[in-house]
């Protein structure tokens, strides 16, 4: 696993065998882990001992594997740890894969996995996290989220955006990473949630997949109207 840090607060963990991130947020109090990989409990326990802090919360941008698959090995260490995941997208953790009504009907893309561990926490837009405000980002997912880190504007976008084989939007296909797109479901709400968070003027940009960008609105406004000439909406 590879670490870098990013100001004074983001820890960037990065798996060695799949470009995948997950991060650790500093707090008053331990660390805040948002997403957590790909069977990387062992790896990401070793970083957070190594940085000197306990996880006291695990959240998660959205349901997919890579996102979600070492969360009962972390609960399992850290059984007082709080788990937190959008309440649209924790009905995936335990088989409900059931589109709403007012959801575009679209196809569900992506690895979905049921957890063991059940949520102690359903997030919903507004509520904080630590330091970390939940954005609502849905497309990649319906009930995809972000998190704003408010003391110095750094924002964590799951997969809303990427920086593997270029910055993109969820549902921009990229040939070095085309990942990322087949696992879109809504590419038009992916492209509305990514103009939201470029409208929040992020300080710093944390992907699922690629480098941490920074003073990312130029990149993330550039993947804007890629994605509109690809959708036809330029």
């Amino acid at each position: 696993m590879r670490i870098q840090t990013h100001g004074a607060h983001l820890i960037q963990l990065s798996m060695s065998y799949f470009p995948c991130n997950c991060y650790l947020v500093r707090e008053a109090d331990g660390f805040t882990l948002v997403d957590t990989a790909l069977n990387s409990a062992k790896g990401i326990l070793a970083a957070a001992q190594q940085y000197g802090a306990e996880i006291k919360r695990i959240t998660l941008t959205h349901a997919h594997q890579d996102h979600v698959g070492s969360v009962d090995a972390l609960h399992e260490a850290l059984p007082d740890a709080e788990i937190s995941i959008s309440a649209r997208d924790a009905r995936f953790l335990h088989g409900d894969k059931s589109l709403d009504p007012g959801e575009s009907q679209e196809k569900l893309r992506g690895g979905y996995v049921i957890l063991k561990t059940t949520p102690t926490r359903l997030l919903n837009t507004g509520d904080k996290v630590g330091s970390l405000e939940v954005i609502a980002s849905p497309g990649h997912t319906p009930g995809h989220v972000a998190f704003l880190d408010r003391r110095d504007g750094t924002l964590i976008a799951g997969d809303a955006y990427t920086s593997q084989g270029g910055i993109s939007t969820a549902g921009t296909f990229k040939l070095f990473f085309p990942i990322m797109a087949m696992a879109t479901w809504s590419k038009s709400t992916a492209l509305e949630s990514a103009e939201a968070l470029v409208a929040l003027k992020p300080s710093r940009l944390a992907v699922g997949h690629g480098k941490v960008l920074v003073n990312p609105a130029p990149a993330m406004e550039q993947a804007i109207a890629e994605a509109k000439g690809k959708l036809g909406k330029a």
